[in-house]
């Protein structure tokens, strides 16, 4: 029996889609009072605007971009909130044949600085910027990637021409020699490694361990009218949550995500869930990842700046205690019995370039 109206909820075909996706399959929302209607989009920008005009709800999102449609970055400002994490890490950053035969010919990479310093050899050979596609201009891939490129000694701006691509479209692009390479979502860098199309350079796991990657995102105003919709919400993602991570539920998953209504390659998906196999893997262990860290947003909003695309008097910190909303949080998890962190920061580690590791995101500009 539910307890409210129908929530319309955006995702996009990707494996770390999975949480969503168990909750519905194995019950959990409905046993919580909740009628959980998904809406599978061809784009990021798609979910971004259907939640800044309603039509959706709440949606798994990319943080930078719930972050960049918070604050008015793409179009008027979007009344959003931040109130937990679903996935970390995932994503690959895959070269094209030509790209990788050059780059990986001899040797594997040791570590990102060192794939780094190799695609930028075979970077300035090239006689023009190649094309390289991320999922989103405002995207936990184009940040990480200029990020990784930055650190390696790489303009960003100038080295390569970055593209937007809908990460289900990548792996054809890639194919068709469209693009020279891209920084996506599982399963599609998997995917391109076993149809031959390319191979993984290297997981934005190596450039930032264990980062957060898509988030939940609500409508504030459906937020503030439905709590008890968001906290059945929550408690049912949270519990898929547990499930996902589990190595002996894998298989399944794989095949639960190779149906309708996403369809991925069941193969290359089995190998980026927990214990699949691949080089890089989603990881969604609810004590690692629900919680929506404002030092995180921070970050994110940090390399915004960074690369000029926020004002410099626009405080990161500010907004990622406006945006990210770990209190709702709260009772959610108390009621499933998870640990609940004592500060609403911490100091970020796991960064490719080690100097990093001891400055506050202030000094990033």
């Amino acid at each position: 029996m539910t307890t409210s109206a129908p929530v319309r909820f955006g995702l996009l075909r990707l494996t770390d889609s999975a949480p969503v996706i168990v909750a519905l399959e194995r019950g959990l929302f409905r046993e919580l009072g909740l009628d959980v209607v998904l809406s599978v989009e061809p784009s990021w920008a798609n979910i971004a605007d259907k939640l800044a005009y309603g039509l959706l709800d709440a949606a798994s999102l990319l943080p930078p971009l719930a972050l960049a449609a918070a604050l008015g970055l793409r179009g008027p400002p979007g009344r959003l909130l931040v109130p937990m994490g679903l996935s970390s890490g995932g994503n690959t950053v895959t070269l094209g044949r030509e790209a990788a035969h050059a780059v990986l010919e001899r040797t594997e990479p040791r570590d990102a600085l060192a794939a780094g310093r190799r695609f930028g050899e075979w970077l300035r050979d090239q006689p023009a910027p190649p094309r390289f596609a991320v999922v989103h201009a405002f995207s936990t891939h184009n940040l990480l990637l200029r990020y990784w490129l930055a650190a390696s000694g790489i303009d960003p701006d100038r080295a390569i021409q970055t593209v937007v691509i809908p990460p289900e479209q990548v792996e054809q692009a890639l194919a068709q020699g469209r693009i020279a390479g891209f920084c996506a979502g599982a399963p599609w860098g998997e995917l391109a490694a076993q149809n031959g199309s390319g191979k993984v350079l290297l997981g934005t796991s190596d450039i930032w361990n264990a980062h957060p990657e898509k988030c939940l995102a609500v409508a504030a105003p459906w937020a503030a009218a439905n709590p008890m919709a968001v906290r059945a919400l929550l408690r049912g993602l949270l519990q898929a949550q547990r499930l996902c991570e589990r190595t002996d539920m894998t298989p399944w998953i794989a095949s639960l995500l190779a149906q309708p209504p996403l369809a991925l390659p069941r193969d290359a998906t089995l190998a980026c869930l927990p214990g699949g196999g691949a080089k890089e893997q989603a990881r969604f262990a609810p004590e690692a990842v629900a919680y929506p860290w404002q030092s995180h947003a921070a970050w994110f909003l940090s390399q915004m700046r960074r690369w000029r695309w926020l004002a410099a008097d626009n405080c990161p910190e500010d907004a990622a205690k406006r945006i990210y909303a770990p209190d709702l949080l709260a009772s959610a998890a108390a009621e499933e019995h998870l640990a609940w962190p004592a500060a609403d920061r911490k100091q970020l580690r796991g960064f490719c370039d080690e100097a990093i590791l001891d400055q506050d995101w202030k000094a990033i500009d």
